[in-house]
């Protein structure tokens, strides 16, 4: 379990100083229909002849990288930050105590 403060101070290119950074999760935009690419690959799609390109099935990892998108408060600029691969990733959850007593 990873867990991430949701913000962090450190160095921003723009401002050339340290800036606190508001820290969110990545995640994948939506796939544009117009893209080279999907627009070659439903050209081949079309009409008989079945799948035309290989799909792919054999998945070997079981997580995947954690990228933080962190964005500066004082120049909007934004930076992005891989981590490590994790199962359970938390952002902003409360910190773990030393010698604290388990509440139920």
């Amino acid at each position: 379990m990873v867990n991430v403060p949701k913000t962090r101070r450190t160095y921003c290119k723009k401002c050339r100083k340290h800036c606190n950074f508001k820290v969110t999760q990545y995640k994948k935009g939506k796939e544009s229909s117009f893209a080279q690419g999907r627009r070659r690959y439903d050209r081949k799609q079309s009409g008989y002849g079945g799948q035309t390109k290989p799909i792919f099935h054999k998945k070997a990892k079981t997580t995947k990288k954690i990228v933080l998108r962190l964005e500066c408060s004082q120049c909007k600029v934004r930076k992005q930050l891989p981590i490590k691969r994790c199962k359970h990733f938390e952002l902003g959850g409360d910190k773990k105590r030393k010698g604290q007593m388990i509440q139920f």
